[in-house]
């Protein structure tokens, strides 16, 4: 999506309509969800919609498309409470087209924003729901009325408005804000002078900084590809100048990247989803999933390490290192709202409520800068940036977990997912590590299809029923899935994050594939050690916690050493065999 300059006010008060909205629902007490939801569909619906088109038959259908689906929604809102009464059967030929409009618009968002992928897969699952009762067998269902159907996926909570919808109104929309005005200031800048006077003059020391920057732009905004584009545009011009092989380069910015979305305290939208679909509480979640994270960028970091020793990788000069006033005021960008953001969170308000208040100190940070002085103009051009960011962003997901909420909602309203949940236990019989095995291959494909995010919805809503039948916790189950759901940024043919980085660097796609699955190859064992020692996720014991984080660190070590090598392929596989005993034998 780009946006024409010449309308750049235009959008900046579209995204300060959809800010102040969002924001607006914190503060505000209760207010129904088939009113609220619908309305943050209309929030989405111009910056997929109203973007300037190049011909006027398609700037006019978009417009028409808008109106119809910008209606359809506010008629939900208004009428709210005469449409619970209907108990999620539709009345008459208005509502079968509200609902005909609602859901076309949904799949068309996502495509749009995300590519054919996602609105065909949920396209399959709405087929099902039409004609499952065609299917013989089990896979079938008993048939469902169209007007129960359709109603229970658009004018109640078991569809388009679910819990999914609600954690993007009210937990992840507020975050993206968060994450946009953060950027929009000097607090990107503070990110990477941190990064590089952490690790700009260690071995490797331009990788490192970019696994670093990485890691702390990616747990906000929970997109590899968006955090590959936006660190990968200041880590990989160094890392070329300084030599490194372009293989080499595009792979830890992959890898690294990817490792964002996994990394707390934010997550992106992982850990708010997480935090819904289990009931956890939202600090316990990132409590858990902490661990497990560090263990992942100790794997880039070994990584990084191994090819710094074949290729004599040099660290950053220190003439382009930031000063120590420098980088003691532009830290102070990002570490103050993170501080207000942490302390609120950790003080028992909500995560909603701590992200406004951050945010707010971030709006405040953006009227002055790293020469400490008050500049209303400047100020004021961020904003605008961070508004139109924000909006821009708020649809992107909105478009991505609405279209995951319509194949929740079918798999509820038909039960196949009870039904896929049972076909894994008895494909798996008695075996835990089969049934994991069935769902990483579910994952992976999976997640080549559709985005993390509803990759990760899908497969926990079918196989995590079944792994917590085998007897695992379910933050435990909903981490292992979430990590694999990461498996196709970089693990070919369909890798997103890899393609970018190939990309920025000019590289052959393959090769950069290939040096980031050695990189990151935590990525596929570490949940494996997160199922065999429980410990490192439920943090009951710290003694114990610490010594099976540091086994599993042992096994990736070895497996790292000898898959990053010069050696030949059958000692390679050896390493990795055997840094696999180490993590899973107990």
């Amino acid at each position: 999506m780009t946006i024409n300059r010449s309308n750049t006010q235009v959008w900046v008060a579209i995204g300060l309509l959809s800010v102040f909205f969002h924001t607006y629902l914190i503060f505000s007490g209760l207010i129904p969800s088939l009113v609220s939801r619908p309305l943050h569909l209309v929030a989405a619906l111009p910056w997929i919609f109203l973007i300037p088109q190049t011909t006027f038959p398609r700037e006019f259908r978009d417009m028409i498309w808008f109106c119809l689906a910008a209606i359809a929604c506010i008629y939900l809102a208004v009428n709210e409470s005469g449409l619970s009464d209907q108990y999620g059967f539709l009345e008459g030929y208005f509502q079968y087209f509200i609902g005909f409009v609602l859901i076309t618009t949904v799949l068309e968002m996502a495509r749009r924003t995300v590519g054919l992928p996602l609105p065909i897969v949920t396209s399959l699952f709405l087929l099902y729901g039409f004609f499952g009762h065609l299917i013989p067998g089990e896979f079938g269902h008993g048939g469902i009325p169209l007007g129960s159907y359709l109603g229970t996926l658009i004018i109640t909570e078991g569809g388009l408005w679910g819990p999914l919808t609600g954690v993007s109104v009210s937990i992840i929309s507020i975050f993206l804000i968060f994450g946009a005005v953060l950027n929009a200031g000097e607090a990107g800048r503070g990110f990477m002078n941190l990064a590089v006077a952490s690790a700009g003059n260690l071995k490797g020391g331009a990788a490192k900084v970019s696994v670093i920057s990485s890691a702390l732009f990616g747990s906000i905004s929970g997109s590899a590809s968006a955090n590959v584009a936006s660190t990968g545009m200041v880590t990989l011009p160094t890392m070329r100048k300084l030599g490194y092989p372009k293989k080499v380069a595009g792979a830890v910015e992959a890898v690294a990247s990817t490792g964002g979305q996994i990394m707390p305290p934010l997550m992106g939208a992982g850990a708010f989803i997480m935090v819904e679909l289990t009931g956890i509480p939202y600090t316990e979640v990132i409590l858990a999933a902490s661990i497990p994270a560090l263990l992942y960028f100790y794997t880039v970091w070994i990584g990084v390490n191994r090819y710094a020793e074949l290729f004599n990788l040099r660290p950053i000069d220190a003439s382009e290192q930031p000063s120590k006033l420098e980088l003691a005021i532009t830290v102070g960008f990002f570490f103050v709202p993170f501080a207000v953001l942490l302390w609120s969170m950790f003080s028992g308000y909500t995560p909603q409520f701590a992200a406004a208040l951050a945010t707010v100190v971030a709006m405040l940070l953006l009227f002055t800068g790293a020469d400490a002085r008050l500049h209303l103009k400047r100020g004021f051009t961020r904003l605008g940036e961070a508004l139109t960011i924000s909006g821009r962003q708020i649809s992107m997901i909105a478009s991505i977990i609405l279209c995951a909420s319509l194949i929740v909602g079918v798999l509820g309203i038909t039960g196949l997912g009870v039904k896929i949940t049972s076909l894994i236990l008895s494909v798996s019989g008695d075996s835990l590590y089969l049934t994991l095995a069935l769902t990483a291959v579910a994952c992976l494909f999976l997640g080549m299809e559709v985005p993390t995010t509803a990759a990760y919805v899908i497969c926990v809503s079918v196989a995590g029923p079944a792994l917590i039948d085998r007897g695992l916790e379910p933050i435990l189950v909903h981490l292992f899935v979430f990590w694999y759901a990461l498996l196709s940024t970089i693990t070919p043919p369909v890798c997103g994050g890899v393609f970018i980085a190939a990309g920025m660097v000019e590289e052959n796609w393959l090769k950069v594939a290939v040096s980031a699955m050695a990189i990151g190859i935590g990525l596929y064992i570490i949940p494996i050690g997160m199922v065999t020692h429980p410990e490192i996720v439920n943090l009951n014991n710290w003694l114990y916690t610490l010594i099976f984080a540091l086994k599993i660190a042992l096994g990736i070590t070895v497996s790292s050493y000898g898959l990053i090598s010069q050696r030949r392929f059958f000692e390679r596989f050896i390493f990795i065999i055997i840094g696999l005993l180490i993590i899973t034998i107990k």
